[in-house]
């Protein structure tokens, strides 16, 4: 901070003091100016005239009259413009009183609107000049009559530039100010974005690989004695999917990284071109997956297709953990119009009855999240969402994914550089799935011609 800025900053916070400095400086200004007089040649003569008793006293009394001027510019100006005009019925030879006038117009001008300004301006103008011409000693066209004009009418057109300065540097402090909020405001929500992120994509890893390791070590345990060839090829399921989901969670905390540390995997997020791969892990646990497309030659936004394999992984997952041991799973993939409808249907009754029916929280029937993070991955992109109990037994799970529009678009581009990073190269079994943008989903009706 400079000096002058400091200085300026210590006088304002006196402000008394400074109107105190200027009403003496302005009493110097009148008394000095009370002894000099026209010379008719458009100049001055100094020492040919000399203040009287009278115009001392009113010079003294305007002013004093300008300390308060902050706090009552109205008054101020209504008691200099007094003394001004007892000045010019009074005085002979004429003081200089009308100056603190046109200081104290100069304050209204400043502190108040355009409108007032103009008002009291024009007013202060017209009684000033019209009384000092018609009661003044001088004649109505002298200079000291035009000057009092001359000088009110600057004195508003000053302070209603001041006033407009101070107010443009207010608007700009306070879009500043503003702005800077708003930057702050955004940083939070993207946080709180990310991390809401992060933990579904946390879930999808864990509850797919977690599940499928969950079966094959029970099937393991189960034909351990008596078939220990088909134990070990149980065993090996779990290490394929344990070493994919340590693989995908590693990639998923990478992208906690700071800007220092190693790059993530890139390789491109999962979709509906893995569908099979997907389906192979499913039914290699024991779930009977059949699978219906007519998307073929489709090409999908990257953000839409890694919503569609989401679903579809998270809704085989719940089959496999709620349907029970007999379950099976039909799974469609259907091109109508400008959208990507998924339907994945089970015919088992396990716990799917425990699972929440639309409108209410989306967790799965052991209280995850499952069903909220689909939701949350299908509204995301301006697609729609239903998940419940089918009449007579089972359960479905319905999305409708729109192909393009304009919220696909900002989704795809805001989510290309997080999807990539998540992604996982060290993935060896058809197991593994990857980072997804975000998504989610809202209720809507069921399509015709049910797979089921």
């Amino acid at each position: 901070m400079s000096t002058l800025e400091r200085t300026r900053d210590r006088l304002r916070a006196y402000p008394l003091v400074v109107d105190g400095a200027l009403a003496a400086g302005v009493l110097t200004c009148m008394v000095v100016a009370s002894f000099a007089a026209p010379d008719g040649h458009g100049g001055k003569t100094w020492g040919t005239r000399e203040p009287d008793a009278i115009g001392l006293t009113l010079m003294a009394m305007a002013a004093l009259t300008l300390v308060p001027r902050r706090r009552a510019p109205m008054a101020v100006l209504a008691a200099t413009g007094a003394l001004s005009l007892l000045e010019f019925a009074t005085g002979d030879p004429r003081a200089p009183v009308v100056m603190s006038a046109v200081v104290a117009l100069y304050t209204v001008a400043s502190t108040t609107d355009r409108p007032t300004t103009w008002r009291v301006g024009l007013l202060t103008m017209t009684v000033l000049t019209g009384i000092a011409m018609l009661v003044g000693p001088l004649p109505w066209y002298a200079q000291e009559n035009l000057g009092i004009f001359a000088w009110t009418g600057m004195a508003s057109a000053a302070g209603d530039a001041v006033r407009s300065r101070r107010a443009f540097v207010h608007a700009i402090r306070e879009r500043a100010d503003r702005a800077e909020r708003t930057r702050e405001e955004e940083a939070r929500r993207r946080v709180a974005e990310e991390r809401l992120r992060i933990a579904r994509d946390l879930h999808d890893v864990v509850a797919h690989h977690i599940a499928l390791v969950n079966v094959q070590a029970g099937v393991a345990a189960h034909v351990m004695d008596k078939r220990p060839d088909q134990a070990k090829e149980a065993l090996a399921h779990v290490r394929e999917a344990s070493r994919s989901a340590l693989n995908e969670l590693r990639a998923t905390v990478g992208l906690l990284r700071q800007s220092g540390d190693p790059e993530a995997p890139t390789e491109p997020a999962p979709g509906l071109d893995r569908l099979d791969e997907l389906v192979g892990t499913f039914r290699n646990a024991g779930l009977p997956v059949e699978v219906a497309r007519t998307d073929h030659g489709t090409a999908l936004p990257a953000a839409v297709d890694l919503a569609a394999y989401r679903v579809i992984q998270e809704a085989l997952t719940n089959v496999r953990k709620h349907a029970g041991a007999e379950a099976k799973a039909e799974v469609s993939v259907v091109r109508v119009g400008p959208n990507v409808e998924i339907t994945v249907l089970d015919n088992g009754p396990g716990d799917n009855a425990a699972a929440p029916q639309d409108g209410q929280d989306g967790q799965d029937g052991n209280g995850g999240h499952g069903l909220l993070g689909m939701r949350e991955r299908v509204t995301a992109l301006g697609g729609t969402c239903t998940a419940g109990p089918r009449y007579g037994g089972g359960f479905r799970v319905h999305a409708i994914l729109p192909v393009n529009n304009g919220t696909v678009d900002a989704v795809s581009t805001t989510s290309a550089s997080t999807t990539s990073a998540s992604t996982t190269s060290a993935s060896t079994t058809s197991a593994s799935t990857n980072r997804a943008s975000t998504t989610t989903a809202r209720p809507t009706t069921a399509p015709t011609g049910d797979p089921a």
